[in-house]
């Protein structure tokens, strides 16, 4: 997808909201250079910004850096990819936030720099080199902090006017549900997002055994049976469902690529979805539709991105 030849070289940001990565990146989407900071998602929108910096400044001491000819970001969103601005749910200081100005008129930084959301760089990446490959339409997600996704349409990313096509988590599947900071009630990302589920499993009585009391937590619980840790991987398989089911119905999708922390949860969301998607995907077009699990990991949001960035170098 990303063509070109092997020796050209990209730099790729991915800007979540509990890490920003970045990497260098060839085009047979191999990554080198890395490096990881946490998100410092509550702080001040110049903080943020510095991070995001000094991880690139950060990849600009790698003696490669002078090879790069372009400069990919994924983000959180909502994006704008055509203002290149960003605003993402979980990061409440940027609110259309210039990034792609700021990060390209850094000092390190001599190249041209284009943005994609990280739900599109997610489906870039799996149709690429990972799950979604081969497939002419796909829904590509990540169920981990956030809930997002992107679309695979006609054998090619579709993103949009502002490049948030596909935003799943921001779908309302519950009209009566709890207020979502996006503006919406009853949104898929409070239901089945890792926070939700943790959140879920604790207003209701469950307990961790140590101090960890995440959504890996919660899924070790039910696999050992705990009934308040299964019904809380329920509700966030009954929302996925209702969301995966509704995008089949509106474009004919061929699969479904679930990455994410909460994915490598495994059956314990897998087992419920499935269950779940045989009563809301009713149609017969939208019957057995596939589900896979995506194959690139917490490298897809980088590769994406970098697969971005190869299209303008």
């Amino acid at each position: 997808m990303a063509g070109g030849e092997a020796g050209r070289l990209v730099a790729a940001v991915d800007i979540g909201g509990t890490k920003v990565a970045a990497a260098l990146v060839d085009a047979r989407g191999t990554l080198t250079a890395r490096a990881q900071r946490p998100t410092p998602a509550r702080a001040g929108a110049e903080v943020v910004l510095k991070t995001v910096l000094d991880l690139v400044d950060e990849l600009a001491t790698d003696p490669r850096w002078p090879e790069v000819t372009a400069l990919g970001i994924g983000s959180a969103g909502p994006v704008d990819v055509s203002a290149g601005t960003v605003s993402p749910v979980n990061i409440p200081a940027w609110r259309g936030f210039p990034l792609v100005e700021l990060v390209g008129g850094h000092e390190a930084v001599t190249v041209p720099v284009t943005l994609i959301g990280d739900g599109t760089a997610i489906a870039e990446a799996e149709h690429w080199l990972g799950a979604a490959a081969g497939y002419r339409s796909a829904l590509c997600m990540v169920v981990s902090t956030g809930v997002g996704g992107g679309l695979i349409l006609d054998g090619r990313v579709h993103a949009g006017l502002t490049g948030n096509a596909g935003h799943i988590g921001h779908i309302s599947v519950d009209l009566d549900g709890e207020p979502c900071p996006c503006g919406s009630v009853g949104c898929v990302e409070g239901l089945a997002s890792g926070t939700a589920i943790a959140r879920y499993a604790l207003s209701h009585g469950w307990r961790a055994a140590g101090a960890d009391t995440s959504a890996a937590a919660v899924a070790e619980a039910a696999r050992a049976g705990d009934t308040v840790a299964l019904a809380a991987f329920d509700r966030a398989a009954r929302a996925l469902a209702a969301a995966v089911a509704a995008t089949a119905t509106l474009v004919e999708i061929e699969v479904v690529v679930i990455g994410g922390g909460v994915a490598q949860c495994g059956p314990v969301l897998f087992d419920p979805l499935a269950r779940h998607l045989d009563t809301f995907a009713a149609l017969p077009f939208a019957r057995g539709l596939r589900v896979h699990r995506a194959q690139l990991g917490t490298d897809a949001g980088l590769v994406g991105a970098a697969a971005a960035a190869l299209r303008i170098s």
